[in-house]
């Protein structure tokens, strides 16, 4: 069925939702600006300026991605607990401190701590912001979070032009007035979120730890998760470590995210409403795998180091990745809130995250560590055919999803 707002344009879809919706959608493309002023060029910084080996670049990364969705569980159970606005608070407050520290430390154990300070900071705000759209939006939220999306993928093409700008200065410049934008978002936060917006779910913290890990449908989807995950994160990890081995800098790595951020915001919603007409929720999130595991093909391509061509792959990559993530990542959201029967959803949100964040760790550390020996053996096309590799079987696992919704058909 087709609502009024799917006839409207982006504008009126967005002034369409109640105030509270409103707020946190543009919580989140605030948060993504500030974020990406500077993490599409962190790979390059830290294998650069701080001469990290590419081991070295993917733990860092890595670890703040494991603090973030590793942590999403302990994000996720507070949110439960006390409501969504304390820890996006919180969450805000602790990314100033993250931020700061990357842009005045050099040592592998300082920028380690600063790393997972940041990532931590997601794991408390990230499950509270989506929490509270699911709630605030009701029988819209698909459409809440496809324009979720759109303001993510908005904050990804403007941050990385700001950043492009202070990185041409001094990245350490780029690092503080991000945190600036974080600590001014903070104040915002305190002052906008509605103070009476709590609902306490859930008893004894045990029993309802108990109940998240026994939905084992849960489980087997985030494993599958995981796979689709490790590969979109190559946008932050091989493809710029990839741009600067074929004599890119930091004005290409900054188109391929500028590709990315113009493709949702042109495309995100029409796309949803597509591929939930035609596809349905299990399709669409095997259709985004394949297009994810497809993406890595071009990099596997021979084309000389020299050649005016050789940034054609990069950007097609780019390409494919984000349309991958676009058909994807609004589904999985959606997913999660099914499988959770509405019940305790930022602790089960927390426990798919969790489990994905050590995936990706270990994806990034395994992935840092091939483009390098990759590299130096003259067998560049490895890395990306097993990442494609590892797509396929992330669409065959999810194609087991008869349907995601079966919690809720059983329980009704």
């Amino acid at each position: 069925m087709v609502t009024p707002a799917d006839e409207t344009g982006l504008v009126k879809r967005f002034t369409s939702f109640d105030r509270n919706v409103r707020l946190l959608l543009v919580n989140q493309f605030t948060i993504n600006a500030a974020f990406y002023m500077l993490m599409p060029y962190l790979a390059v910084y830290l294998s650069g300026t701080v001469a990290l080996a590419s081991w070295g670049v993917g733990l860092v990364l890595g670890l703040r991605n494991f603090s973030q969705q590793g942590m999403y569980l302990v994000g996720g159970t507070i949110t439960d607990r006390f409501g969504y606005r304390a820890p996006i608070i919180a969450g805000c407050a602790l990314r100033v401190l993250g931020f700061a520290l990357l842009g005045v430390v050099t040592s592998l154990p300082a920028l380690i701590i600063a790393s997972a300070a940041t990532g931590f900071a997601g794991a408390l705000f990230l499950p509270a912001v989506r929490i509270g759209l699911a709630e605030a939006a009701g029988p819209r939220r698909l459409e809440a979070f496809a324009l979720s999306n759109v303001c993510n993928r908005t904050g990804i093409l403007v941050g990385p032009l700001i950043g492009l700008a202070l990185t041409g200065i001094d990245f350490r410049l780029t690092c503080l007035v991000s945190a600036s934008v974080f600590a001014i978002l903070t104040a915002v936060q305190i002052r906008a979120l509605p103070v009476q917006q709590t609902s306490r779910q859930g008893g004894h913290l045990l029993h309802d730890l108990r109940e998240v890990l026994g939905n084992r449908r849960l489980i087997r989807f985030a494993l599958v998760m995981t796979g689709v995950y490790v590969l979109s994160f190559q946008i932050y990890l091989a493809l710029p470590l990839e741009t600067t081995h074929r004599a890119g800098g930091t004005v290409m790595i900054t188109v391929l995210f500028a590709t990315t951020g113009v493709m949702a915001i042109v495309g995100q919603l029409r796309l949803v409403r597509f591929c939930r007409r035609h596809l349905g929720e299990v399709r669409s999130l095997a259709v985004g795998a394949l297009i994810l595991a497809l993406a890595f093909l071009p990099l596997a391509l021979p084309v000389g180091s020299t050649s005016p061509w050789r940034f054609a792959p990069l950007l097609a990559s780019a390409v494919l990745l984000g349309l991958g993530t676009m058909v994807a990542f609004p589904f999985e959201m959606d997913a999660v809130v099914a499988l959770a029967d509405d019940r305790l959803v930022a602790t089960h949100y927390g426990l798919s995250s969790t489990i994905t964040g050590v995936g990706i760790l270990a994806g990034n550390l395994f992935t840092g560590t091939i483009l390098n020996l990759a590299w130096s053996a003259r067998m560049s096309a490895v890395p990306w055919l097993g990442l494609t590799l590892l797509g396929l079987i992330c669409t065959l696992g999810m194609g087991n999803f008869r349907s995601i919704r079966q919690r809720e058909k059983t329980s009704s």
